[in-house]
């Protein structure tokens, strides 16, 4: 999926992963699927992105094994969705980090809050993307909540393959 360039052939791990995650939109993709948004239309509208940009994004993350499709009932007929596959789990290291890195070294507009992540298996918010600040375990996306106060929310991540 190149943004601008192919760097799919290239030596370089980082150029090639920038190949498949270089596009802001895939991460925020990713951030929400995590959270059980897998739906088409739920997706659009939590991103405020068009349904056009949105589709290519989508089919191009499954082409690139970061999302995968899945049935769910809507009303008499069935629809299909996206969850994160655990290429796409494996990212949650990388969204936590830049999580904190915002909150370090950006502005919060007026009206935000602290997002607070919240490791389940300790209950204890955790100042790390990929170890627990507080008991050392591994995070994974199912032991996760992150606390959202400009959204009165406290959101539980999704395991890779499902869709809440």
């Amino acid at each position: 999926m190149p943004l601008r360039s192919d760097w799919s052939t290239e030596y370089c791990p980082i150029r090639r992963s920038l190949d498949v995650l270089g596009d802001p939109w895939v991460l925020l993709i990713i951030r929400d699927v995590l959270h059980g948004r897998g739906r088409f239309d739920t997706l659009r509208d939590n991103l405020g992105i068009s349904e056009a940009v949105l589709s290519r994004r989508l089919a191009a993350m499954v082409e690139a094994g970061l999302l995968s499709r899945v049935d769910y009932p809507d009303g008499n007929r069935t629809r299909q969705g996206y969850a994160a596959t655990a290429a796409a789990a494996e990212l949650l290291p990388i969204l936590q980090q830049l999580a904190i890195w915002g909150e370090r070294h950006t502005t919060m507009p007026d009206g935000g809050g602290h997002m607070a992540m919240i490791h389940e298996t300790c209950g204890h918010e955790t100042t790390q993307g990929q170890i627990c600040s507080s008991c050392g375990e591994t995070l994974v996306a199912q032991e996760m909540t992150w606390v959202k106060p400009w959204k009165n929310a406290r959101d539980r991540l999704q395991p890779a393959g499902t869709l809440a």
